[in-house]
């Protein structure tokens, strides 16, 4: 044990680092396996799934602090990532192969810049099917994985901010600050769609939480997994 498990029990918010290619629940194992024995038991929990393909802040909470899941989870979220335009894939991110391809001919940094104004505010999405939302009792990826289409509800979200920091055609680096439930690989996907092209997210990265960031985060994890490096 890292600490006496009647610390974790009496509550814990621990920051994470989630590497690419881990589940959120993959965190979650990993964390338990450090703390606790095989007879000991422990509440412990995330507060919002990070995707596999993403990395960066994930919160996890431990013994009575579980209870602040639901409060954390409505917490304002801060991401950076990159864009590629000219493409689709089924899962909205790099999880998936590319597919629908598009000119992107027509895409000028004026028009990128304008186009980005129109997701701020309440916008609605809909959630990609690749997704961990539940239904009849399965995950949205369990389904398309399968390739069984689902119907989709939209849901409405709020974007606070959205920068787009630094484009090279077809990339683009972007910030946004968002609500609670918002999708990045859906806004990814509606943008390509108001460009009049395809867009998917190659690399997601959350960097705050709330007031938690990435610089107070307290684990970082090893692991042999290779990291794509995408840098703008």
């Amino acid at each position: 044990m890292i600490q006496s498990l009647s610390e974790f029990k009496n509550g814990k918010i621990l920051l994470v680092d989630k590497p690419w290619g881990w589940t959120s629940f993959d965190i979650v194992k990993k964390i338990k396996s450090h703390i606790l024995s095989e007879k000991e038991n422990l509440k412990i929990g995330h507060t919002g799934t990070l995707d596999p393909f993403a990395t960066g802040l994930l919160i996890i909470l431990t013994g009575k602090y579980t209870k602040k899941v639901n409060e954390i989870q409505n917490y304002k979220k801060v991401y950076t990532g990159i864009m590629k335009l000219g493409c689709e894939t089924l899962s909205f991110d790099s999880e998936t192969e590319e597919n629908n391809y598009s000119s992107i001919s027509h895409i000028t940094p004026t028009l990128i810049k304008k186009i980005s104004q129109k997701f701020l505010g309440e916008i609605d999405q809909y959630p990609p099917s690749f997704s961990a939302l539940k239904i009849k009792g399965k995950r949205f990826y369990e389904y398309a994985r399968k390739g069984i289409k689902i119907g989709l509800k939209s849901r409405r979200v709020k974007i606070y901010k959205f920068h787009i920091l630094k484009i090279a055609i077809p990339y683009i680096k972007f910030f946004i600050e968002c609500g609670k439930g918002t999708y990045i690989r859906s806004i990814a996907q509606d943008f390509g769609k108001a460009l009049n092209s395809g867009a998917y997210i190659l690399s997601l990265r959350r960097e705050k939480i709330g007031n938690f960031s990435m610089n107070s985060s307290s684990i970082k994890l090893n692991v042999s997994k290779k990291f794509p490096c995408y840098l703008l």
